[in-house]
């Protein structure tokens, strides 16, 4: 099977649903953020190994515990995934940090202000041109 083969693709698609899945409803551990979600997944084309890609909503303190949280969940998280998708091999578990999530907040956040401070600008500067008089020359015709 080929890494970009639809087969894979499928795979990788159902893997990603019911680890998601899991993360959030099954697994009790309080190192756990709530706002942890799953990016995306890879899993490799002999079914051995799957990397996870998951991001945390928060301080880099809920990032460390969450990772750990998931490390020492692997096993019970594998188990689950072999209870819920049939796959000749269930595939062991990588744990990555994502940080395009994050990294997208703080754009849009960066770009709100600048947006905003445009905007102020804009109206200091309209404020001044209000105060040219019109002749009303052109009112005649």
């Amino acid at each position: 099977m080929r890494k970009n083969s639809i087969k894979n693709t499928r795979i990788n698609g159902e893997v990603h649903r019911e680890l998601s899945r899991i993360i959030s409803r099954e697994i009790k551990d309080p190192r756990i953020h709530p706002m942890t979600s799953v990016v995306d997944v890879e899993v490799t084309p002999d079914l051995k190994y799957c990397k996870a890609y998951i991001s945390v909503l928060g301080d880099t303190k809920a990032q460390e515990d969450t990772m750990a949280g998931l490390k020492s969940a692997s096993s019970f998280i594998r188990k689950e995934l072999a209870r819920s998708v049939n796959l000749r091999n269930t595939p062991e578990l990588i744990f990555v940090m994502d940080q395009s999530i994050e990294y997208g907040v703080n754009m849009s956040k960066k770009i709100s202000e600048v947006i905003g401070e445009t905007v102020a600008a804009d109206d200091e500067n309209s404020g001044s041109e209000a105060d040219i008089e019109y002749d009303g020359d052109d009112a005649d015709a």
